[in-house]
């Protein structure tokens, strides 16, 4: 799924994307550095993927259909957009 970045703190590695209905969603140092990005300006198109963590759900997710982040999910990748 596609976002936008909002926020960055380089110390960190985490921030915030938007939704592009406008809905903040966090990310952590982990999913950053499965990005393998190094910097991260606000603005900059990117690509996430999310994981259910539910806990007992038993339901795995497949990066490819990912349709949101809401409660029950986290970010675990954020990476640069490519067209």
């Amino acid at each position: 799924m596609q976002a936008t970045a909002y926020t960055y703190d380089p110390e960190s590695r985490s921030g915030q994307v938007l939704l592009d209905d406008g809905t903040p969603v966090p990310f952590d140092a982990a999913a950053f550095d499965a990005g393998g990005l190094r910097l991260l300006r606000p603005g900059q198109r990117v690509r996430i993927e999310t994981e259910d963590t539910e806990a007992g759900s038993g339901a795995g997710t497949d990066p490819g259909t990912d349709t949101g982040a809401g409660a029950g999910r986290r970010i675990s990748l954020v990476t640069l957009q490519t067209f």
